[in-house]
């Protein structure tokens, strides 16, 4: 049976893996389907093409970011605990991977879907702009699906490692046999859309809206992360560059104003953090999900949290290249939660809403919005590439530009020497371990790092990343982009260390880095990542 490029295509993504109930659903349509043959039409389904469920917490909850705070929590649920310990995921809900997989390929098939139709209408100049679009759309459901779902890419592996179902036009058949390409082929296809996606994309297409879609500095933005994790430097600066100019001060979040809000906790700023009129949003999204409230100043998901322990030796008022501060010494304001059962230092990042589908019932659907590019994130994408090419002047102005926007006192600018001595000397001098933390953290990495400034360097700008992109799930990328060993722990009610788990640490190339695809998925005959 020929699918027709209609509408309704967009609602078959889980179908494309086997799905049965698809024919019973197929065998009563009625026959009014709306044909995509407009700029109209076109640009409405593009808004079908952004996925309504998130990677964060799949990927937040698998990162070293959290600590177990122990059995005698009662706030938790079993699909974090699964993802803590890196478990073949079985729950369902809005959060969970199985989620992640079909919203992702939902929103391939309806990006796939514009570019067919496109196709058919000759691909017209004025409507070059949503040929972009789509494509940049295209890319970035693969892009989250390889990284979540396989092995992070590798010039040593990235050929055999097993990745995901390629989906590069719209499926013709009901059922059709889908194989899972490499790392690498998903990764080559993601750079051929977005290579020609962003001499394409312009944000005059998009009117009053244009921080909800590819715009172009979001899609150079992209660019630049897709090259960083490839290990192409070069070409990591050169679109960072593209994205956000050379000095892009101007442009960075507004910190201080930020701080000046008056609000009750994080859940309040994280709005103001992703509103639309804040130049650092490249891009955001909203999704069906928990995330802002299990970061949120509340007790929901408390057992697995970011808590005193990571925050006082990994990360904000840890040992840093720039000295030890307390959390008020940051100007992006850092919460800290603290009662029975609750031990949570967050900053805002992700927005907590809720969805009245009944008022008067008082129920409906809880909602995320967060910000997947930012000017900062960008701006580390480069400086983290630029250390890799012993540019490391240019990576420090970057590093400091952070730095200045990001502390309440004055600091001296970070230089090679002083990160050097920060990593050689004092709490920072030794790598971690679960029982005796630091920020330092061993790398096994593919790509080769020389040992002394180029290392130091890069242990420098990872803790930056780490605490600019806490909550966002961007952290798991890191540990698996530099082969990260983590060990999980259980804390005790005074929040230090009771048990460390050795026997299940995550090692370099551990196959527990790919999470497991949906069983629904492997049921109908798609190869399960190795376990």
């Amino acid at each position: 049976m020929k699918l027709n490029k209609t509408l309704y295509t967009i609602i078959l993504g889980a179908s494309l893996f086997g799905m049965s109930s698809c024919e019973k659903f197929l065998e009563r349509m009625p026959d009014n389907r709306a044909e995509v043959d407009s700029k109209d039409k076109i640009k409405k389904l593009l808004t079908s093409g952004y996925a309504e469920n998130a990677y964060l917490m799949s990927a937040e909850f698998s990162s070293d970011n959290v600590d177990d705070y122990g059995a005698t929590n009662p706030n938790s649920a079993r699909v974090l605990m699964q993802l803590f310990r890196w478990e073949d995921v079985t729950e369902l809900g809005n959060d969970m991977p199985a989620s992640v997989w079909d919203a992702n390929y939902k929103a391939i098939l309806a990006a796939n879907t514009v570019l067919e139709s496109l196709e058919e209408m000759g691909n017209p100049g004025d409507m070059s702009a949503q040929r972009g679009e789509a494509l940049a759309i295209r890319a970035y459901g693969h892009f989250v699906l390889v990284n979540l779902f396989a092995q992070h890419y590798s010039k040593s592996f990235g050929a055999t490692d097993l990745g995901i179902p390629y989906m590069g036009s719209v499926p013709k058949e009901l059922n059709p046999q889908n194989e899972r390409a490499t790392v690498k082929e998903v990764y080559d296809n993601i750079v051929k859309d977005l290579e020609e996606a962003v001499q394409l994309v312009e944000d005059a297409e998009y009117g009053a809206t244009p921080k909800y879609h590819f715009n172009v500095a979001a899609t150079n933005a992209f660019l630049a992360r897709v090259f960083l994790y490839m290990g192409e430097w070069q070409k990591a600066v050169t679109y960072a560059d593209a994205a956000i100019g050379k000095d892009p001060s101007g442009m960075m979040r507004k910190n201080r104003q930020l701080a000046t809000r008056p609000i009750t906790g994080v859940t309040d700023l994280a709005v103001f953090y992703n509103s639309s009129s804040e130049n650092a949003n490249l891009l955001l999204q909203t999704a069906y999900s928990n995330q802002g409230l299990y970061f949120g100043n509340y007790y929901e998901g408390s057992r697995f949290s970011h808590g005193g322990l990571i925050a006082s030796t990994e990360t904000f008022m840890s040992d840093t290249p720039w000295g030890k501060y307390r959390s008020s010494a940051y100007v992006p304001r850092v919460f800290e939660y603290a009662g029975t059962n609750l031990d949570k230092v967050l900053v805002a990042r992700v927005s907590f809403m809720f969805e009245y589908t009944d008022p008067v019932a008082q129920i409906g659907y809880v909602r995320a919005v967060y910000a997947p590019f930012t000017v900062e994130e960008a701006m580390l994408t480069r400086a983290e590439a630029l250390i890799h090419l012993n540019r490391y002047d240019e990576a420090l102005a970057d590093m400091n530009r952070w730095k200045n926007n990001s502390m309440q006192v004055t600091t001296p600018n970070m230089t090679v020497e002083s990160v050097n001595a920060w990593a050689t000397t004092g709490p920072a001098k030794d790598y971690f371990t679960a029982r005796k933390p630091t920020p330092k953290k061993k790398f096994n990495a593919d790509f080769k790092i020389d040992a002394g400034t180029q290392e130091n360097m890069l242990h420098a700008v990872l803790l930056i990343r780490r605490l600019e992109t806490m909550h966002m799930g961007l952290r798991w990328f890191d540990v698996k982009r530099y082969g990260i060993e983590v060990e999980r722990r259980v804390l005790s009610s005074d929040g230090t260390v009771a048990t460390v788990e050795t026997a299940t640490m995550l090692k370099k190339r551990d196959p527990r880095r790919a999470l497991q695809i949906p069983k629904d998925v492997i049921s109908a005959g798609l190869k399960p990542n190795p376990r």
